[in-house]
């Protein structure tokens, strides 16, 4: 599938501005304010994020044991392959990495809440970055390389951290999250 093909599936619908998700919200814990509400799950919210794309987080999140993956660290990037055993939670997975692939080439960050600051670099030097992306029986590939050491290193980081999440759901981001400096 090529990134542009990609890029025409997934952001065909205008992104709208997620805001003010926080008020009201009393009764969670956390320091700032935003806490651990997994009913609602507002970290999955963004300033520049589609209802739909939060609703596929709240999805992947909700349903991570049904999702596995194999990481291969290359020189010059990573290869993945993510599968999830659930049909539709398959579906949501692929429409995710097709649309967030999209974004990063259209530089089009969608500013989650819980986004990790790993992908910033993937925003400012989309150009950089080479995509492949093959939906097979095994599952969703991923091959994403750079010549650019500090996007390679940002990839292995970033691979790792999805990989924690597919492992750990929600737990692995709130660990990461706790650990960012404010």
């Amino acid at each position: 599938m090529s990134t542009a093909l990609a890029i025409a599936l997934c952001l065909s619908s205008p992104a709208l501005a997620q805001q003010g998700h926080m008020g009201g919200m009393s009764h969670m814990h956390g320091a700032d304010g935003t806490g651990h509400d997994e009913v609602n799950m507002p970290g999955l919210f963004g300033e520049n994020a589609t209802p739909e794309e939060s609703a596929e987080l709240a999805v992947m999140f909700r349903n991570f044991q049904t999702i596995t993956r194999e990481v291969e660290n290359l020189p010059n990037g990573i290869r993945s392959v993510t599968r999830s055993s659930d049909p539709e939670v398959m579906e949501v997975l692929v429409s995710h990495v097709v649309g967030m692939i999209g974004r990063v080439d259209a530089k089009d960050d969608p500013r989650i809440i819980i986004q990790s600051p790993t992908l910033d670099i993937f925003f400012e030097r989309a150009e950089a970055l080479e995509t492949e992306i093959e939906v097979t029986d095994a599952g969703i590939v991923v091959v994403q390389t750079s010549d650019d050491p500090e996007l390679v290193a940002a990839l292995h980081t970033h691979a790792a951290e999805v990989s924690d999440m597919a492992e750990r759901g929600m737990m692995a981001v709130h660990e990461r999250m706790m650990g960012q400096p404010h």
